[in-house]
């Protein structure tokens, strides 16, 4: 079945347009697993015809609605950078009725997709699209962009302990790639050690994982930067907007159509100055990997003329 004999109006050549799921994507309304699991469900329609199946292509004329609602064509590209609380779930909802990343964001924001996940307890940066494909583009190990950590562990650790993630490591069957540990803060006596960590996998509680392989209990998880984007002195719960220009210099390689826009609509989310992310060019994944740069130290030393109110969240 394909979208065109749904429509029976043959507007579009067979062949022709994109996969749907990636178009809802795109235009912010889910993942594209997400929008598989609402066709699945029924929820979806294209020209009035209820769809059974993700597999079909729609064009610019086709009319898709989710829950009986006009789903609109994708804006311009648009990125935010949010420092999520600890006890929220990134989801937009929650089986269990938990308190959700999305219900705690400020108002008048659009509807926005997470850049990967942070579990309950963590906190720190998280990305935040209303573009699907570029949220799945950036989330991928293949991006080769580093996830910046700091862990406060119980347990003994000293340095040659931690240089031994820088080989990767083994856990209950899983592999995890290469990690770069630094230890911050060891007082002699104190139950809990400070750690800065780098990876570019971010598999599903990977740090907590392999620092309990190496005898340590993680209590306090932040992460400080993803990619260029760094976490700085934004406020926990605070969101910004990032410079549509900063968007497309430092990941122009991962846009699809819908390009930033410079006059994109205004929202209430304030808009985040060009220093929220790290100076001169895009790192390239070798040079930007685990075995590459050391984490920035933490806390970073606030700016003069740095609004006051603000604190880091170490």
């Amino acid at each position: 079945m394909s979208v065109h004999e749904l429509k029976g109006s043959g507007a579009e050549p067979p062949g022709q347009g994109e996969r749907i799921a990636k178009v809802l994507a795109r235009a912010g309304v889910a993942s594209r697993r997400d929008v598989e699991r609402m066709i699945a469900a029924g929820r979806i329609s294209v020209n009035g015809a209820l769809l059974t199946t993700p597999a079909i292509k729609i064009g610019p004329s086709d009319v898709v609605t989710l829950d009986g609602q006009v789903v609109g064509r994708a804006e311009p590209t648009r990125l935010f950078l949010h420092h999520k609380r600890p006890g929220l779930v990134t989801t937009h909802r929650d089986p269990k009725g938990r308190p959700t990343l999305f219900d705690a964001l400020p108002p008048g924001l659009p509807r926005l997709i997470s850049v990967g996940r942070l579990d309950l307890n963590s906190e720190g940066l998280i990305l935040l699209t209303n573009d699907g494909g570029l949220a799945r583009a950036l989330e991928l190990p293949a991006s080769g962009l580093v996830r910046r950590y700091r862990a406060r562990a119980r347990g003994r650790a000293d340095q040659a302990r931690l240089d031994r993630l820088k080989d990767g490591l083994t856990v209950e069957g899983v592999r995890y790639g290469p990690i770069e540990a630094r230890l911050e803060e060891s007082r002699p006596g104190a139950a809990n050690v400070w750690i800065a960590l780098s990876l570019a996998e971010g598999k599903n509680r990977e740090v907590r994982k392999v620092l309990e392989a190496l005898g340590l209990s993680v209590n306090r998880l932040i992460r400080t930067a993803y990619g260029p984007f760094e976490l700085g002195d934004l406020a926990p719960g605070a969101v910004e907007e990032v410079d549509p220009r900063l968007v497309r210099d430092r990941l122009g390689r991962f846009l699809g159509a819908a390009a930033p826009a410079e006059n994109a609509a205004k929202t209430k989310a304030p808009k985040a100055s060009p220093a929220r992310a790290r100076r001169g060019p895009p790192p390239t994944s070798a040079e930007a990997g685990p075995s590459g740069r050391s984490p920035p130290p933490w806390p970073r030393r606030k700016r003069k003329g740095r609004p006051a109110g603000t604190s880091n969240p170490g």
